[in-house]
């Protein structure tokens, strides 16, 4: 390695090297370019010196001979000198003579300076002055170099003072330092002559030379001014191992090098010298005419800030893995290498991803760097906590020591609080004392940040020590890691670089711990090398080849090439001081040595404000405004200080801050205000002068040390300020905090003190604008912008200046962010942006690119994204100014762009741009395009097909004339009038024209779907002309006319069409229809309060269809499989489990206005979604409110109908004496059969009605209305009076649903029964129980006892029920006299009845009418029936109807005593004159009736028979007496009064001294109301007496068996009875859970109803006798009387085998809807089960273990991939619809997730082509290729999104049955079959 640094001699040169310096060289350049004879004659001198010509003419001594070495000159011109020196260095093998050239000088510029230099030299020892002198040899002899074995080290001679002044001391001192830097000729001269600006290799010291050649990894330390020679010997060692591998003759890999720093200038300075080293190195072969032809312009490098460069013209890859042998030797910052490093190793979408993502704005304002820190943070902080801090201090604590330091790693990467305190103080003198109070700063930061989402260096570095002790290092490992500056990065850094070497002797690391003010660095060298050792011993990572560890080399570079002797003792003193006190803040170094020796600094004291003259101080006594030089500068503390001084003097020069000073120099520094400005009090700076001699007042620093903690991190500023200076350092400090410092350097004569009264030296120098321009482009470079500002004004630059200011306002601008307004900020950078495009107009070349780089990037930060695409497109960055206009929504601009400039932009961003371009013209139909952006139809409509853009597709496929697939397209779209219109065009397809129609109508079923009216909008406008013009065409069927006439007959509002429609509808099965028919009908509230019975009738029966389809819906297990349902209430299915509730849909409506279920559902574009069971439970719980709302509505308006009950006093009288009477009014006249069943059948219709609100809300109060509407009933079959009718008139054909009616009734009847309570209901309780009773006795007689018996009521009541004596609960007498089924009922009744009026109970009365009345007709019957009293039992009795309905008044003998008649009879007489006294009208002439037929009927056969006992009719006409005799009631009408009683008494009172007629009793009943009662009355005859039987006008019935009488009677009393058994089921709503869907009924359609019953057909009167050939029909009906009810309608069970049987039932259920709910695709995979079935039953299937997975898990997974399939339409879908809502700014990441999904769909659908059932893959029975498709299906499953939880289940069923390892079928593996499905 060490022979690749060095070179042969080109040609023309001797044997003599010859160095040259920098200055020497730039000289030489000035010489080319200036003056081309010259540069010919310096030429050829040195040319002569290097073959060792030496004359009198090139070879005069011009110091004096006892000035040490000899110094010579060589005559150029004739005012012209070459001044050099015969040396001696160093070489390969040992010592080498060689000639040093110092200058080119004029006889002007000769000093006094040569004799000092020789002197200088001569202190290197006799050895070396001897080998720097020529032997003396003939003349015109060439003399050639010598060569000397390695010399012993000698002790440096002690060197006298200089007598020199104070200019020459300057230029010897800048000789001394020129002669250091010294190169070979033959590079430079190469270099010359090609014009080529290259550096060249220097001149090393023995020390640097040790440096380069060290073979292991080593440490290099050196204070400041010796930065130059620690990258140097990098620089050296990085040249010397690459041509040394070039060099090798061994093929081996390219050495892997790294050159690591913190600062981006340095990197790219370090790339460009090396660079230049290599050209050097390589231009050094070619012959003179060689580089002649290699001239080249040279360019000057112009004002760019390196760090604007962008990243993708660096040629270093973006990953760390990528980097190749051509990368290397690679010049990189530790920022840039770090972020390499991350984007291989860190997620993006991970947190710490975002630490790297330098592109965008916002990750980099979300970077805490030290500026971030002290403007967005600082000032944020608590003032108590803040005050005396420095910002910079503190935030170098957080980052290098609270988080950056080996602590903190083992901390998890914080130092907590009682660690940081515990840390000793001479370690970390900072803020010893003040820890506690930096440690609450620290968790401000720390919130702050951690609100804000910042980051900082500490948390990027521990990220990626996070991830690499987890993973594999990416790419190959470094084998040689340069690190330069180390002290700027933090000490977790290091680990990190040296993760990154695999070469444990490859490390080098340089820096310089005593500068250490960079903010976030805070460590030693010492602190590095424990670390990294620490760390290579414990962690095998960092020493991955095991190789064995050497101990890194320690490097100490002493000589100080910046600053002369005076400065560089001054600046050892302090670090003196520093070591002296804390030792272990700094790492021990040896003394510093100077090139030279040199002026002291001057410590200006003594002078206070009025005494400091600022004019004379600065411009000198003559006061002349000379400003400082170019390379002068003023430090002060910070920007406060900085502003009172320039208010002061003014803009005096360059006035910097310490901070800002860092990495520069100046040749003349002064040092202002230091410690005046200092936080650290006089008491404190007193520490130093512990380090005077003989100092007796010093305090003692071991007593609190932690009370002078912040002494050393003053002392280290002033170091730094200090070793700024190159010649004059000058120290001005009116403040007596400076004492100790100066007397500390007086004590040392370090210092020269300036005091008032002496003459003040002249400061400020002036500079020639070259120098300013100079200085100017070096501060520029480190971002010094205002400073370089100053120096190009002094310069005259102008353009440079307003470059300056533009750099200068971006540096504002982001300074502004996050700590100021945003408009402040987008002003801020608009105003960057405006002047960088200023600066672009006037630039040329790179410059001007770069400018408007920085233009356009500041305009996107302002966010004109418009002017930041035209920046970047002037700056020819066709990609970025694409971007950003596309960004900007500029689409025409882009397309031109890429039509242009395509071939300048990457075709991975060209194909983006013109998706992105695509789906903007595409999406938006009215924008034209600027450019065609398709070349071929078919490219077109593929691209609309992937990205769905279907409203381009179908303008396209119109365009083609392809109507019919554009219609088809509109309408998967839904977009159902486009495609109507679409098929309309197509006029040629009669097709289309069908395809129309249905089209419309399911435009309109959504649009009039259930409780939905249709708005009058230009749209239905159209919608309703198409339909009109499609009815027209008379092209299609008749479902789809009557459908058409329906919504026709909506949108106008008819509702009588639409009643018939509803019917055709239900004959057609077509409920949905109907129901939306009959919606639209009782949409709106009808009023039927004034209805009439058959207006009633009518209305109640629509209703109750209405009601019925409604229920319906119900009844259905799973609605949302019928497309009735779906299309009825536009609920649309977007997959097997998800629905669509659309906008303005009735479910939708009930969402917004109830937002309970707003929970259940998701939002969607077009509504809300929800699975199957939310919305079978929203549809259900909707319908459940319908019902109720609307049956509720009915209800009331029917509790207030008069219809519903009849006027009595109107009957009776034909006048109503109320103003508003409550019931209806009817006419005498108007009563008929008819009426009678009319009114019966409104009662029936009603509770059919209220069942379905019932049985919809099982929980619902309703025992009141049952009990309201049951009353209601009873009074409709049992009226008051004969002439409004008697069950005997009751017609079954004319009741509701017939059957299925009465069976409401029965459960009715059975739940009042069940819900009775005696106790909480006692005043009604005996006319409910009674009323109910009669009713379940007439129509439920067999299953009545049962339930009876069941209920509380009939178990135990009050205790005035109970009968004194016996203590019989009266209850059961009542029960059992309607039963009749024992001897005793008649008497049952008879003592039920007494005690009830002897105790005068709460009751009825009408109800106790009926009760007597059923009670005196057992009583005749039963007497009647006696064979002693007549042959032919029955025969000539003449009775009611329906007395004689019965069969159990015929079938059991019961006991008829007559005393018990009698005292019934007396109670009766007293209630008769009761009433009449108190006006009881109705009741009153309701029992006088009663009365008139029962005897009536009784006096006929005593005269038939010679009935003997009077004792009855005594008691009869005693009643009917006393009410002819005694006076009305007050209030009765007396016509009507006299009328009725008259009549009865002229028939029933005997003559005087004659008795009465036989049928006296007879004739005054028939002559009662003209005979209007003898319809309800039956003459029986038996059949043998037939002929000699009396006749009269009542009907006749001829019988032979008295069992046959009810069965002659009539056919519809026979009906009546015949409801009792039914041979079908009947639809009778049932009770359940409202939280449970309801069961499924199976029924006969044909029997659930008949919207329209049949007609009724009367009877005619018939006077002939009934005979025994009645109807068959009508006689078999009868049998049927009293069966059992079906089990269905037992609600309650008290026996242990009911309630067993229930329990069971009930277990099952809940089973069944556990599975059910619990699996929502159940019915899928059923389907999926069965399709897999009906494959393998084909002839060409072979059974095996592959049906087995094909019936098993495959079904399964079959549902999972359809599933998928369906999300990922979806949310195909849903990107689509964002399309045209979304900002163009979405367009791209849209366009990419459609073109993902397109990706998606295809794979899922490619799968389901190969998995279905009938796939051929199946056929070839490859188990391996199955396992292989679910692996497939479940990776397509990963990427699809949406909700997939509930798919999980089945899927790992499909999973592990097929995945898992082929068994044998056997009973131990039947489980994994879906034995549901099998």
């Amino acid at each position: 390695m060490n022979a690749a640094l060095y070179f042969d001699n080109a040609n023309g040169f001797g044997e003599w090297r010859i160095l040259i310096s920098t200055e020497v060289y730039k000289h030489l350049r000035e010489f080319r370019r200036a003056d081309q004879k010259t540069f010919k004659i310096i030429f050829k001198k040195i040319k002569q010196l290097s073959n060792g010509d030496f004359s009198d003419d090139n070879h005069k001594r011009i110091n004096r001979p006892d000035a040490g070495i000899a110094i010579y000159d060589a005559k150029v011109t004739k005012d012209l000198r070459l001044v050099y020196q015969i040396d001696c260095i160093p070489d390969q093998d040992g010592n080498v003579s060689l000639i040093q050239v110092y200058g080119i000088y004029t006889h002007v510029q000769f000093g006094r300076i040569w004799d000092a230099l020789g002197s200088h030299l001569a202190r290197k020892g006799r050895e070396y002055r001897k080998r720097c002198t020529l032997p003396v040899l003939p003349k015109d002899s060439a003399i050639l170099p010598a060569s000397f074995p390695p010399a012993e080290p000698e002790p440096e001679c002690s060197e006298s003072p200089l007598d020199l002044s104070d200019k020459d001391m300057v230029e010897y001192f800048q000789m001394s330092f020129v002669r250091s830097l010294t190169h070979d000729i033959v590079s430079p001269f190469a270099c010359l002559i090609a014009n080529r600006d290259v550096e060249h290799v220097f001149k090393l010291t023995p020390q640097e030379q040790k440096i380069v050649e060290c073979t292991t990894s080593y440490y290099v330390l050196g204070r400041s001014g010796t930065g130059q020679a620690k990258t140097t010997t990098m620089l050296f060692k990085i040249l010397g191992i690459q041509r040394a591998w070039e060099m090798s003759a061994v093929a081996m890999p390219k050495p892997r090098q790294i050159f690591v720093t913190k600062s981006r200038v340095l990197a790219t300075r370090a790339e460009a010298y090396f660079t230049k080293l290599v050209e050097s190195l390589a231009l050094a072969g070619y012959t003179l005419e060689e580089l002649a032809k290699m001239k080249a312009r040279s360019v000057q490098e112009g004002l760019v800030d390196l760090d604007d460069l962008p990243e993708s013209q660096m040629s270093i890859p973006m990953k760390y893995s990528e980097l190749e042998d051509k990368h290397f030797p690679l010049f990189v910052t530790f920022d840039r290498l770090a972020k390499m490093t991350a984007t291989d190793i860190l997620d993006k979408k991970d947190s710490a991803g975002l630490f790297f993502n330098v592109d965008d704005a916002e990750a980099q304002d979300r970077f805490v760097t030290y500026d971030v820190f002290a403007n967005q943070y600082w000032p944020h902080f608590p003032q108590n906590l803040t005050k005396n801090l420095n910002p910079w201090l503190v935030f170098s604590e957080f980052m290098g020591i609270v988080k950056g330091s080996e602590d903190a790693l083992n901390c998890q990467g914080v130092l907590d609080r009682p660690n940081y305190i515990r840390l000793p103080h001479r370690s970390y003198p900072n803020f010893a004392n003040q820890r506690e109070i930096l440690y609450d700063i620290f968790e401000y930061y720390t919130k702050i940040k951690r609100q804000r989402c910042h980051h900082d260096v500490a948390d990027r570095a521990h990220a990626i020590l996070k991830v690499l002790r987890s993973q594999r290092f990416p790419g190959q490992h470094i084998d040689y890691m340069y690190v330069d500056d180390v002290q700027d990065i933090l000490l977790i850094d290091a680990l990190f670089l040296r993760q990154l070497c695999g070469n444990p002797d490859g490390l080098f690391w340089a820096g310089d711990t005593a500068q250490t003010i960079s903010a976030g660095s805070s460590f030693r060298f010492n602190y590095l090398k424990a670390f990294l050792y620490r760390m290579e011993q414990q962690n095998t990572s960092i020493n991955s080849i095991g190789a064995c560890l050497h101990q890194p080399t320690m490097f100490q570079l002493t000589i100080n090439y910046r600053s002369h002797g005076g400065i560089v003792n001054c600046a050892n003193s302090v670090i003196e001081l520093i070591t002296k006190f804390w030792p272990n803040t700094i790492d021990g170094f040896r003394q510093e040595k100077e090139v030279a020796g040199g002026l002291k600094p001057v410590f200006f004291t003594g002078w206070d404000e009025d005494a400091l003259r600022y004019e004379q101080f600065f411009f000198g006594a003559s006061g002349s405004h000379v400003e400082f030089g170019a390379q002068q500068c003023i430090l002060v503390r910070d920007d406060a200080a900085r502003q009172k001084l320039r208010d002061q003097v003014g803009q005096i020069g360059l006035i910097m801050t310490l901070y800002e000073s860092k990495g520069l120099e100046f040749n003349d520094v002064l040092l202002y205000n230091f410690f005046e400005d200092s936080a650290v009090d006089l008491s404190r700076w007193r520490i130093v002068l512990n380090g005077v001699d003989g100092q007796r007042y010093a305090p003692n620093f071991e007593r609190d040390e932690a009370r002078y903690a912040g002494v050393c991190s003053e002392l280290t500023l002033l170091y730094v300020g200090i070793t700024r200076a190159r010649k004059n350092i000058w120290i001005v400090d009116k403040s007596d905090k400076s004492a100790p410092m100066r007397i500390f350097w007086t004590s040392r004569d370090q210092i020269y003190n300036c005091i008032p009264g002496t003459d003040v030296p002249h400061l400020a120098v002036s500079s020639t604008p070259e120098e300013w321009a100079s200085f100017g482009r070096s501060l520029f470079s480190h971002k010094r912008y205002s400073q370089a500002i100053h120096c190009f004004e002094r310069a005259n630059l102008h353009r440079e200046v307003k470059v300056c200011e533009a750099y200068q306002l971006r540096e504002v601008a982001r300074s502004s962010v996050g700590a100021a307004l945003l408009s402040d900020q987008t002003r801020a950078f608009n105003v960057a942006a405006d002047a960088f495009a200023d600066c672009g107009a006037t630039a040329t070349g790179n410059q001007k690119l770069q400018y408007y780089r920085n233009s356009a990037d500041c305009y996107v930060r302002a966010g004109d994204d418009l002017k930041a695409a035209e920046a970047y497109f002037n700056t020819q960055e066709f990609e970025q100014a694409a971007k950003t206009y596309r960004k900007a929504g500029r689409f025409d601009k882009t397309i031109h762009v890429l039509h242009d400039h395509g071939t300048d932009i990457p075709e991975e961003t060209k194909a983006e741009l013109y998706t992105v371009c695509r789906l903007f013209y595409c999406s938006r139909n009215n924008t034209q395009t600027p450019l065609p952006l398709f070349s071929t139809f078919d490219e077109q409509l593929e691209f609309l097909e992937d990205y769905d853009l279907d409203y381009a597709r179908a303008s396209l496929l119109e365009s083609h004339s392809m109507y019919y697939e554009a219609a088809e397209l509109h309408l998967s779209e839904n977009r159902p009038l486009q495609a109507v219109r679409a098929f309309i065009k197509d006029e040629s397809n009669v097709d289309s024209t069908i395809r129309a129609a249905e089209t419309i109508l399911e435009y309109f079923w959504r649009k009039c779907s259930f409780k939905i009216t249709a708005k009058s909008t230009n749209k239905l406008t159209l919608a309703t002309r198409d339909l009109v013009r499609i009815s027209s065409l008379k092209v299609t069927t008749g479902l789809i006319d009557i459908q058409i006439s329906m919504f026709q007959n909506i949108l106008r509002g008819n509702h009588e069409p639409l009643r018939n429609l509803a019917l055709n509808f239900d004959k057609q099965d077509n409920k949905p229809a109907a129901l939306l028919c009959l919606d639209h009908i009782f949409s709106r509230t009808t009023d039927i309060r004034a209805f009439t019975v058959d207006e009633m009738q009518r209305f109640l029966q629509q209703f109750h269809a209405y009601a019925r389809l409604l229920y319906l819906i119900l009844t259905f297990p799973d609605p949302m499989e019928h497309s009735g349902i779906q299309r009825l209430f536009s609920i649309v299915r977007l997959s097997g489990d998800e629905f669509l509730i659309p906008d303005g849909t009735f479910l939708h409506n009930n969402l917004m206005e109830d937002r309970q279920g707003i929970t259940w559902v998701s939002e969607h574009s077009s509504g809300y979604t929800a699975s199957r069971r939310v919305v079978t439970q929203l549809l259900q719980q909707s319908i459940r409110t319908i019902l109720k709302d609307k049956i509720s509505e009915i209800d009331d308006m029917c509790c207030k109908s008069p219809v519903f009950s009849q006027c009595l006093e109107f009957l009776i009288s034909g006048v109503c004496r109320r103003d508003i009477c409550p019931q209806e009014h009817v006419a005498v006249s108007k009563l008929d059969r008819q009426c009678y069943n009319n009114r019966v059948a409104i009662h029936i219709w009603q509770i059919l009605i209220l069942q379905f609100m019932y049985s919809a809300h099982p929980y619902i109060e309703r025992r009141k209305s049952m009990r309201h509407w049951l009353k209601h009933l009873y009074e409709a079959i049992n009226p008051p009076l004969f002439i409004q009718g008697s069950p005997a008139d009751l017609d079954m054909n004319l009741m509701p649903l017939r059957l299925d009616g009465m069976k409401v009734v029965k459960l009715w009847i059975r739940e009042s029964f069940y819900s009775l309570d005696p106790f909480h209901t006692q005043a009604e309780f005996l006319t409910v129980l009674m009323g109910i009773t009669s009713l379940s006795f007439a129509f439920d007689r067999n299953d009545a006892p049962v339930y009876i018996s069941r209920a509380k009521c009939t178990i135990s009541g009050p205790l005035e029920l109970f009968r004194k004596g016996d203590n019989r609960y009266m209850v059961h007498d009542l029960l059992n006299s309607y039963q009749g089924a024992t001897r005793s009922s008649i008497s049952s009744g008879i003592l039920y009845i007494l005690h009830v009026l002897d105790n005068r109970l709460h009751v009825n009365l009408s109800v106790l009418c009926d009760c007597i009345e059923d009670i005196c007709s057992a009583f005749v019957i039963n007497y009647r029936m006696d064979p002693d009293f007549n042959e032919f039992p029955l025969h000539n009795v003449v009775l009611p109807c329906n007395w004689l309905l019965f069969p159990h008044k015929f079938t059991a003998e019961k006991d008829t005593k007559l005393f018990l008649m009698g005292k019934l009879l007396d109670e009766i007489a007293r209630l008769v004159e009761a009433l009449r006294v108190e006006t009881r009208s109705s009741a009153f002439v309701r029992l006088l009736f009663l009365f008139k037929c029962s005897f009536a009927a009784e006096l006929n056969s005593l005269v038939a028979y010679n009935f003997r006992n009077r004792f009855v009719r005594d008691k009869v006409d005693k009643i009917i007496l006393s009410l002819h005799n005694n006076n009305p009631p007050s209030n009765w009408h007396l016509a009507n009064y006299r009328k009725l009683v008259d009549v009865v008494v002229r028939y029933m009172t005997p003559l005087r001294e004659q008795a009465p007629p036989s049928d006296v009793y007879l004739r005054a009943l028939l002559a009662l109301d003209d005979n209007k009662g003898v319809s309800n009355l039956v003459h029986l005859v038996y059949k043998t007496m037939n002929q000699c039987t009396r006749v009269y006008i009542v009907r006749r019935l001829v019988y032979e068996k008295i069992i046959e009488i009810p069965h002659l009677l009539s056919s519809y009393a026979v009906t009546a009875q015949s409801t009792l058994k039914v041979v079908a089921p009947a639809f009778v709503p049932r009770l359940e859970h409202s939280k449970d869907p309801p069961e499924v009924i199976q029924h006969d359609e044909k029997e659930i109803v008949e919207l329209q019953p049949q007609e009724f057909e009367e009877e005619e009167e018939m006077e002939e006798d009934v005979t025994a050939n009645a109807d068959t029909e009508a006689r078999d009906a009868v049998m049927l009387l009293a069966h059992d009810l079906s089990e269905l309608l037992r609600t309650n069970g008290p026996l242990v085998e009911e309630e067993e049987a229930a329990c069971t039932i009930q277990k099952a259920y809940r089973r069944y809807i556990r599975r059910r709910s619990s699996h929502a695709v159940n019915a899928e995979i059923d389907a999926m089960f069965m399709t897999c079935l009906k494959e393998t039953q084909s002839s060409e299937w072979r059974s095996g273990y592959y049906t087995f997975l094909f019936l098993g898990p495959l079904p399964h997974l079959l549902v999972c991939l359809e599933r998928s399939i369906t999300l990922t339409r979806a949310a195909m879908a849903k990107t689509k619809s964002l399309f045209n809502k979304e900002p163009y700014e979405k367009l791209e990441e849209l366009g990419k997730q459609r073109s993902e999904l397109v990706a998606l769909l295809r794979q899922g659908l490619r799968l389901r082509r190969q998995l279905e059932p009938s796939s051929p893959a199946h056929r070839d029975r490859d188990i391996d290729a199955l396992r292989s498709r679910v692996s497939e299906v479940d990776e397509f499953m990963q990427g699809v999104p949406g909700n997939m939880k509930d798919m999980q289940s089945d899927f790992q069923i499909a999973y592990k049955g097929i995945i898992a390892k082929n068994v044998h079928v056997g009973r131990r593996n039947r489980y994994l079959l879906p034995m549901s499905r099998i």
